[in-house]
C-alpha cells in the first residue's frame, strides 16, 4: 500500500482504473451517468459503490458536503488537508 501512496504516477480514477479500491462501482457509473460527482445523480446516496461501510460513510459525507456548498468551496475548505 506505501507504494501506492508514493507513487506519483496516479492520475486520479476518472482517467484511469483506480488502483486502491478493486471493487470500486462509481467511476463506471457516474461515466454511464455521465454525471461529474455522485450527488449529482437522483439515486444518490445509493449502495452501488463497492466501498466497505468505512469508505461508504466517507464518501457519503463528501458528496453531501459538496453538494450543499458547491464544488468551489468545497475545494477551498478542503485543498490543504491530507488526503490519507
Amino acid at each position: 500500500m506505501l507504494n501506492f501512496f508514493s507513487d506519483v504516477n496516479c492520475e486520479g480514477c476518472r482517467k484511469t482504473e483506480c488502483q486502491l479500491y478493486k471493487n470500486c462501482l462509481v467511476r463506471n457509473c457516474i461515466k454511464d451517468k455521465n454525471i461529474d460527482f455522485c450527488f449529482q445523480c437522483t439515486d444518490f446516496p445509493c449502495k452501488n459503490t463497492g466501498f466497505d461501510e468505512h469508505l461508504e460513510q466517507r464518501w457519503i459525507k463528501i458528496n453531501k458536503r459538496m453538494k450543499k456548498i458547491g464544488l468551489e468551496k468545497f475545494y477551498s475548505e478542503t485543498k490543504n488537508l491530507s488526503r490519507y
